[in-house]
């Protein structure tokens, strides 16, 4: 009967422990890894645990909130066998005779999410969860030579129960992922050969929105073919019982796995729409609806036998009735009644742990438990859940809004990251959290024109009258439930800071959203977390945070950044990776999907850095493209002089049998071709050329063009690595590179600062510098400008410099800056 808390992430060691919780006849208590200390203090002393089964890193947190005066025993999943703490000093070679559990013992205490308050305790007997085990073998939804994907935290009764408990009573294997990320997701479907998977509607959303963001890079072809095989699809199977999802998808399913057959949903609500487009793709899905105090099945909609805006049948050995005396007036959805939903069964819990009043309130006089839910049973005996009766908002009109269904129109629109709906004095308010890339007024703006555009497609009592914006993630649990006691709170200091900024400082855990947190369970993500809290300490830090906007995150910060990632995680950011992050959490999401590798230095091995891609611009020219580049820069020669008359001074200064870097001030377009008409042909075939891929590489005629002229993609406000990386290949192979050190056009025409790119090159590899001075290729072609003006252009090349010298002439505090600067 003693409690153990189990404090750890999933893995094969906390499965086999909180089996030999149970089985020694103790009680398990599952918790969630990421507790705020409120929470967690609360629980160790409710759950009154014996012992704490976690890991070295949560040591310190546990013996800080533990009672001083009842401290429980702490076990350590990952100490060493010496440690007296270690679980295998906890081992006995004496063979030992194990209690019999009665039906009626606790098993385990799940704590709820709290969507309304502190969490509270829930012990399921033996019995409760025998009886789910037996109705599960019956109903056979998985059996025989099944393989179960597990990727849901285990402190949640459903991913016990349903996705690990009944597998394995059913002996069938389970595949853990090594993370959530969607990376490890396929790893595990292919390698792991699974059948089925165990999820929430957020994983499966999450899954279809991959599913249709690939096909919308693919083209509108792509898109059509994908809209005409979901519509076939489905009608086969509505009307004519045929599933020709898989044949239609063949290529889909190779992706995820052959053999994945079963998506089981449950958690929280499945929308009907997307249900169906899964079911078109040709898996089966399988939904349940229950309550932690249900153990937690109350129905089961199995495939193809229940109508998808219902939660199905009541499971084997369940009775549910309607109480519409629960509501404050009839209610009636096709001529059905609507009430709370009740239950009855073997699966039902007895009562709440150390809550006497709570249990009173949540049984009827004659034992029914009241689930809170609303709901009403059709003619086909199926149960419609139509919401949460504590989230009903009555308004000053007296009509009843479910605030789940006004979220969800209000989130449709783009702008709107997250949206809370909560009640003020009668009216309809809602704590937003904006989407999109805006910032400031713009994102305002945004948010303002999302809701009057939403608000127009609702009836006038579901409208919100007023809302306030917060950058913050609004707080949810685990599974994704917003935690509405928390709503109004949040709410008024929104409204109250107004336009006031958040505190300059990371924000904690316990601040993030449900999803936020479970990325943060990859242990890959928590570090990167950790360090970017501690290298932007002194800034506003969150999942939303941009990089580049927020954090001033430069092409140079990027470069330092990817290697102290890789070198304190193994996990290595490529060019590609660092284009698509926007956002930090962008960031948590490609470092959990990243490779394992070491930190590579992109001037000390700039071949391992750039792909097999990239290394083509590298590439020598053959002998008909050598011919057309020397034309294409003959004709350049002949245009720039007779249009622009452009001219040299100090061209004897350009080393004929010598190395060298030319860097040269940027004001133009016009730049690099009043270059190549001075510099002529015996230079020109040795030279390369750094180019922006802005603007040199935006179409295939360019990325031609930029070919022949050597021209290589540089990108200078992100891929430092690769950008770097093609300067050293090209200075070590003794060639001659042209590149303009202040990284883009100068929009007046003055000399901007330098970036550190050229300043790292030549630290590495010192070779010439001729600096050029170029005037006149402002005023014939100035940024914004599309039809030059006919202006003379002139070129200044300076005296040879040694890249040495400019290091003890220079300042900073290292000698890339040094170089830079002098």
């Amino acid at each position: 009967g003693d409690t153990v808390i189990l404090f750890a992430e999933n893995s094969p060691e906390w499965v086999v422990t909180a089996l030999g919780i149970i089985r020694a006849g103790m009680v398990a208590v599952p918790l969630d890894v990421q507790l705020g200390d409120k929470t967690l203090v609360h629980i160790l002393r409710d759950s009154d645990a014996r012992a704490v089964i976690t890991t070295q890193k949560r040591v310190e947190r546990i013996e800080k909130l533990a009672s001083s005066e009842k401290k429980p025993k702490l076990i350590l999943f990952d100490a060493d066998s010496d440690d007296e703490r270690s679980w295998e000093r906890f081992l006995d070679n004496k063979t030992t005779e194990l209690p019999t559990a009665g039906s009626s013992d606790e098993a385990i205490i799940f704590y709820t999410s709290g969507t309304t308050g502190p969490p509270k305790g829930v012990p399921l007997s033996h019995a409760n969860i025998s009886s789910q085990l037996d109705t599960a073998a019956e109903v056979k939804i998985i059996a025989g030579d099944d393989r179960v994907l597990l990727p849901l935290p285990l402190h949640h009764v459903y991913p016990f129960v349903i996705g690990m408990l009944v597998p394995l009573a059913l002996g069938l294997p389970l595949v853990l992922p090594f993370s959530l990320s969607g990376q490890q997701l396929l790893r595990a479907l292919r390698e792991g050969e699974v059948t089925a998977i165990v999820g929430v509607p957020r994983l499966y959303s999450a899954l279809y929105s991959s599913i249709e963001s690939k096909v919308e890079s693919s083209g509108w072809i792509a898109r059509r073919t994908l809209n005409v095989f979901l519509v076939a699809s489905g009608f086969m199977q509505k009307w004519l019982r045929l599933r020709i999802g898989r044949w239609l998808f063949r290529s889909l399913h190779r992706r995820f796995g052959e053999k994945l057959r079963l998506l089981a949903s449950g958690g929280a609500a499945l929308e009907p729409e997307l249900a169906s487009k899964l079911e078109a793709l040709g898996w089966q899905v399988a939904i349940g609806y229950g309550l932690t105090e249900t153990s937690p099945l109350l129905t089961l909609s199995l495939p193809g036998e229940a109508r998808r805006d219902s939660v199905g049948k009541p499971f084997p050995g369940v009775e549910i009735r309607i109480d519409p005396g629960a509501l404050e007036k009839e209610e009636h959805v096709n001529g059905h009644d609507v009430g709370e939903i009740l239950a009855r069964g073997a699966n039902v819990f007895s009562g709440y742990r150390n809550l006497a009043e709570e249990t009173k309130k949540a049984f009827t006089d004659d034992e029914w438990f009241r689930t809170g839910d609303m709901g009403y049973f059709d003619s086909d005996d199926e149960l419609h859940v139509l919401g949460r009766i504590s989230t009903l908002i009555k308004t000053e009109s007296g009509e009843k809004i479910q605030t789940e269904d006004v979220e969800d129109a209000y989130a449709e629109e783009s702008a709107i990251r997250e949206i809370g709906v909560l009640e003020k004095k009668g009216k309809l308010v809602a704590l937003i959290v904006p989407g999109g890339t805006a910032h400031g007024d713009e994102g305002k703006d945004a948010v303002r024109k999302a809701v009057e555009a939403a608000s127009k497609q609702l009836p006038s009592h579901q409208r919100i009258s007023d809302y306030a914006i917060t950058p913050d993630a609004l707080p949810r649990t685990r599974l994704g439930k917003i935690q509405r006691h928390r709503l109004e709170e949040r709410y008024d200091h929104a409204k109250e800071g107004g336009e006031k900024a958040p505190k300059a400082e990371p924000m904690s855990i316990d601040e993030m959203s449900g999803e936020d947190r479970a990325l943060l369970e990859d242990s890959v993500a928590q570090s990167v977390w950790e360090l970017l809290a501690k290298r932007y300490r002194d800034k506003r830090l969150t999942p939303d945070t941009s990089p580049q906007v927020d954090l001033g995150i430069d092409s140079l910060e990027w470069l330092n950044l990817t290697l102290e990632i890789a070198e304190s995680s193994g996990v290595e950011l490529t060019d590609e990776a660092i284009s698509r992050i926007e956002t930090v959490r962008d960031l948590l999401r490609e470092v959990t999907e990243g490779g394992e590798g070491q930190a590579v230095d992109p001037l000390e091995n700039p071949e391992k850095v750039l792909d097999e891609k990239q290394k083509r611009w590298l590439k020598p020219l053959g002998h008909i493209s050598a011919a057309i580049a020397r034309l294409l820069y003959a004709v350049n020669q002949a245009l720039m002089r007779l249009l622009f008359r452009v001219r040299a001074e100090g061209l004897e200064n350009l080393p004929e049998n010598r190395q060298w870097v030319l860097t040269s001030n940027h004001i133009s377009y016009l730049d690099p071709f009043a270059l190549a008409a001075v510099l002529g042909w015996k230079h020109l075939r040795n030279t390369y050329w750094a180019g922006w891929t802005g603007v040199a590489f935006t179409n295939a005629v360019l990325r031609f063009l930029s070919r022949l002229g050597k021209i290589l993609p540089v990108e200078p406000t992100r891929a430092a690595r690769s950008s770097l990386a093609f300067g050293a290949i090209v200075l070590k192979k003794k060639k001659n590179l042209v590149w303009f050190p202040e990284g883009e056009r100068s929009p007046n025409g003055k000399l901007q600062d330098f970036k550190p790119g050229i300043g790292m090159l030549l630290e590495k590899l010192p070779v010439c510098v001729i600096p050029v001075f170029i005037h006149g290729t402002h005023e014939a072609l100035p940024p914004g400008k599309f039809l030059p003006q006919l202006r003379s252009i002139r070129l200044v090349f300076g005296k040879p410099l040694d890249a040495l010298e400019l290091k003890r002439e220079g300042h900073g505090e290292k000698p890339h800056q040094q170089i830079v600067s002098a």
